[in-house]
């Protein structure tokens, strides 16, 4: 069958496509294939810098339309590329000999050995991926989690001085503040990407095992540890691991992961609030004409963008921790299990964002439903026990605590009135029993 958003077997690829799409300019094979070649790129350009003795006398005019093989890098581009891997089985030297092809033109075909030169595929890989994660993180996810919290803010402003019932065991509890629910989402994502934000974005450069061993036989007088350093720090603009294998350890990527795994975590925790808030009526939901909620039941609409963003979340969270549990791990100084794993970076990003986007979505078709708040709270009445009973404690009031206990455990309904007449039968002061009275559900939401 043709590939297309009908035969693909992933939803990313199918269902999902037109929300996903950005993302393969990133984590397609396309993509790491162009990121490949930048690094090749940029690289040989930097030993023409040091410079290497026969790279002295390079054109420097040409580093631009070197550097074009990566910009204006096209699909035939990397068809030719994997045209020339049925040869080699080997991607990263698909690269090598494209790249070496494309200089046969500039009459440097003396020079064409110093591409990828001293480097094993690894020195590509682990810069190329950080590269593009770091480049799909920037432009896409994290725009992504910014709307989402510029969000959540001007939804708590809107909501400062709504009161509501809290839920605490499942039970009415002390009132809250719709308001303050929603920036206690904030502060949790806030606190998150601030440490997802200060994970480097690390790499490995340095040769087949680590100790730039090609690189220090062939030219020993070189400091090519200052050399690596620069080019992965400050031209790439990454982190260099000075101590490696033949592979990065991974263990800064297992912490984005990871951090990434804890935001989606607490959005997990508001789409089920909110789901919760639409299932007892404090929210409604616009209505698109056209639209179907249920099959059989003309009247319902259901909360389903929440339901999807959570169960997208649910998959990228189990790839993520996937992810970050296992890449660090590698037998001795390289197994390949790395290599499949990584290829599917992309996955649970592509579920983040339809995640994100959902959760997004739904939040801009909230309708609040003061009626139905109002009418919680007017009918728990007895969740002002507290404030009763701590007034009574700062006036010395003889075992206040044990008093509501018996009133508000009573099998009979607590309501505003028995509320007032259990005020009224205290041995308190008029101002104290008149401080009691000005309590309800409405105004007992602190600070």
């Amino acid at each position: 069958m043709e590939l297309n958003s009908l035969t693909a077997i992933s939803p990313i690829d199918g269902r999902y496509r037109n929300q996903t799409s950005s993302l393969a300019a990133y984590f397609s094979e396309f993509a790491l294939i162009r990121y490949r070649v930048l690094v090749e790129i940029e690289y040989f350009i930097a030993l023409c810098e040091l410079p290497l003795p026969q790279l002295k006398g390079i054109d420097k005019k040409l580093y631009e339309p070197m550097r074009d093989l990566y910009r204006h890098f096209s699909l035939e581009d990397a068809a030719a590329i994997k045209h020339i891997e049925k040869t080699t089985n080997h991607d990263v030297k698909a690269v090598e000999y494209f790249i070496k092809e494309r200089f046969d033109g500039w009459k440097i075909e003396g020079l064409k050995e110093f591409v990828h030169f001293g480097l094993t595929s690894q020195d590509i890989n682990n810069t190329a991926t950080p590269l593009l994660l770091r480049d799909a993180y920037k432009n896409e996810i994290e725009l992504l989690y910014v709307k989402l919290l510029s969000m959540l803010r001007a939804l708590a402003r809107e909501w400062k001085d709504i009161p509501m019932l809290a839920y605490t065991h499942g039970q009415p509890a002390s009132p809250t503040r719709l308001g303050k629910e929603m920036m206690v989402f904030v502060e949790r994502m806030e606190k998150q990407l601030k440490q997802v934000k200060a994970v480097p974005f690390s790499a490995k450069f340095g040769g087949a095992t680590g100790n730039m061993n090609a690189h220090h036989v062939a030219y020993p007088k070189t400091d090519w540890i200052r050399f690596a350093n620069h080019f992965v720090n400050a031209t790439l603009g990454l982190d260099r691991s000075q101590f490696t294998t033949q592979i990065e350890h991974y263990d800064n990527l297992a912490a984005f992961c990871d951090g990434i795994k804890r935001t989606n975590t607490i959005l997990i925790d508001l789409n089920r609030d909110i789901w919760t808030y639409i299932s007892m009526g404090y929210f409604k939901q616009r209505i698109k004409e056209g639209e179907v909620g249920s099959s059989a039941m003309p009247h319902k609409v259901n909360p389903i963008d929440f339901e999807n963003s959570e169960g997208n979340l649910g998959l990228a969270n189990t790839l993520f921790e996937h992810l970050s549990a296992k890449l660090p791990v590698s037998r001795l100084q390289r197994d390949l299990t790395d290599s499949t794993v990584l290829r599917n970076l992309g996955v649970p990003m592509a579920h983040t964002v339809i995640a994100l986007k959902s959760l997004i979505k739904g939040l801009d078709k909230l309708l609040l439903n003061t009626d139905a708040i109002n009418k919680d709270l007017d009918e728990n009445w007895a969740v002002i026990a507290e404030a009763i009973q701590t007034i009574l404690r700062r006036d010395g009031y003889p075992k206040p605590y044990e008093a509501l206990k018996e009133l508000t455990r009573s099998n009979t309904h607590i309501t505003k009135d028995s509320i007032v007449k259990f005020i009224d039968g205290l041995d308190v002061s008029d101002a104290v029993k008149s401080e009691l009275k000005n309590i309800t559900p409405q105004n007992y939401t602190g600070l």
